[in-house]
């Protein structure tokens, strides 16, 4: 019953008032006093390891969205080696893991989405992905929240598509359809040696923005598909395990790749808790 109450106030909560609200208040700056108070109840709260951050000393961050972005200590989280080793991009925990099939990525028991509309619409962008490789991996509020290249590439194309803000945790994904192709997300396109990969970063309820290390905060706020191409002196290569984007507050990331590009690890599993760095898969 609490499960259907949960699914039942997504529909009818001011999602993108709420979130706004929230991330506007995550970013302020003027009341340490409460700020230090919601970060002690949230590290309480979720159980976060202070002990990993770079700055473990909570009062030192000037807001709330700059505790929840925090950087890790140099090294605590370790790169796999191997020029064909693809690697987790987040920490958090796989939601599924598989191959596309007939457009459709699968979500949870009983429910799947489009990689087409994931990626914006654009089928020509999605034809590359065909019966290809996907993993989608949840990022939990105690996670490390920063999202790194699981290999090295080059942005081509990045492509913000507007839409809800329904929370992302696996009751949503279980009881909301095409959850992850109806959120508001930023799919980044990159040229790979295993060919195009995608990295969709997708929005979820009081997610506050999400941002990447190329454009900052990407929120047009047009309510249009906006898709921004990368060439020539705006090409930008990324090395494997290089930081490319944060959410500001938690959500999901989808990683696609092309038919038979990657294997994943017999270990990767639905459920599986990930740390990033970590082998996730190894390159066809």
């Amino acid at each position: 019953m609490f499960n259907k109450l949960f699914v039942l106030s997504q529909y009818v909560t001011p999602q993108l008032a709420v979130s706004r609200l929230a991330g506007r208040m995550a970013d302020n700056d003027r009341s340490p006093a409460l700020k230090n108070r919601v970060i002690q109840w949230f590290i309480g709260r979720y159980g976060v390891d202070m002990s990993e951050a770079a700055e473990s000393d909570l009062t030192a961050y000037p807001s709330f969205n700059a505790f929840f972005t925090r950087a890790l200590k140099p090294g605590i989280r370790p790169i796999a080696e191997g020029d064909k080793t693809l690697v987790s991009p987040v920490d958090g925990a796989i939601s599924q893991i598989g191959q596309v099939s007939n457009d459709r990525v699968f979500q949870a028991k009983g429910q799947s989405f489009s990689l087409t509309e994931l990626l914006g619409g654009d089928a020509q962008r999605a034809e590359a992905f065909e019966e290809g490789e996907f993993s989608t991996i949840y990022l939990s509020p105690k996670d490390y929240h920063r999202i790194h290249m699981p290999m090295a590439g080059t942005l081509r194309e990045m492509v913000y598509i507007p839409g809800k803000l329904f929370s992302v945790n696996p009751v949503t994904a279980e009881n909301v359809p095409n959850l992850f192709a109806r959120n508001e997300r930023v799919a980044c396109i990159f040229d790979t040696e295993a060919g195009p990969m995608a990295l969709v970063l997708v929005g979820a309820m009081i997610v506050g923005s999400v941002e990447t290390v190329w454009s900052g905060v990407v929120a047009p706020g047009n309510g249009l598909v906006t898709a921004t191409r990368y060439e020539g002196d705006q090409a930008r290569s990324f090395a494997k395990g290089e930081e490319m984007g944060r959410f500001r507050l938690g959500s999901t990331v989808v990683m696609v790749m092309p038919k038979g590009a990657v294997n994943w690890n017999d270990d990767q599993v639905a459920g599986k808790t990930l740390r990033m760095g970590e082998a996730f898969g190894t390159l066809a």
